[in-house]
């Protein structure tokens, strides 16, 4: 399993790598947030920890990394207020520590958050077919009925998968957003709308007048897993 690192300080990526390794996990540390922001893109974790800037505590860099993973995300703050500290919890947020904070606590926390994350492993999921269209658990990769695949985010995946599996049937907003990202927040629905943008121009013949993902105005999605019949 991996996790991510994300502290300016030197010496906190050092101890709290020894935490983590200690948990069982593999390591990646970076002292800048959006560094680590685009590396998720094409690394997912299995855990992010953060160490907030005492200046900021940007609860607006957690929404961005829950718009991307759905990842347990542990932040360690020091001086945080009361509104902070919810405001961050709101925007996504499973855990928030306060330095100084015990290593053994923050390993049993870590253990806790993995443990309630563990899911099936994709490898052991089947291949889904519908309307002339497959997904391929194991590798994240759609196939067209033209021929063409293509890689799937892992959000992507999750929000595809998703629809397939409850094909025909309309998946609510909120439904989705607890799925896919793991949270409900604020500006929840248009993250999904932009997510469903992105998965149709890979999956849809024409994104333009879509035919598998349909837009349920005022309550959700859904995947039409039947060929349409012409007249």
């Amino acid at each position: 399993m991996q996790a991510i690192i994300i502290a300016g300080d030197p010496e906190y990526r050092d101890i709290l790598s020894f935490v983590l390794r200690h948990s069982g996990l593999a390591v990646a540390r970076t002292a800048e947030a959006q560094h680590a922001k685009s590396a998720l893109l094409d690394h997912p974790v299995d855990l992010i920890l953060m160490v907030l800037d005492p200046r900021t505590a940007s609860v607006t860099f957690v929404e961005e990394i829950r718009a991307t993973t759905q990842a347990p995300l542990i932040l360690l703050g020091e001086r945080l207020t009361e509104q902070q500290h919810c405001d961050l919890l709101d925007s996504g947020a499973d855990i928030i520590l306060e330095r100084p904070f015990s290593p053994r606590i923050l390993s049993r926390y870590v253990r806790m958050l993995l443990r309630r994350a563990g899911t099936v492993p994709a490898s052991l999921l089947p291949i889904l077919e519908a309307n002339h269209l497959s997904l391929n658990p194991s590798n994240r990769r759609a196939t067209r009925p033209d021929g063409q695949t293509c890689q799937l985010t892992p959000l992507e995946f999750r929000l595809f998968y998703l629809l397939m599996t409850n094909r025909d049937q309309v998946i609510p907003m909120e439904i989705i957003i607890e799925r896919v990202w793991g949270y409900s927040g604020t500006g929840s629905s248009d993250l999904v709308r932009g997510l469903v943008r992105r998965l149709r121009r890979k999956i849809e013949l024409d994104p333009s007048h879509p035919q598998y993902i349909e837009n349920i105005l005022g309550v959700g999605y859904r995947f039409v897993a039947e060929e349409p019949v012409n007249p």
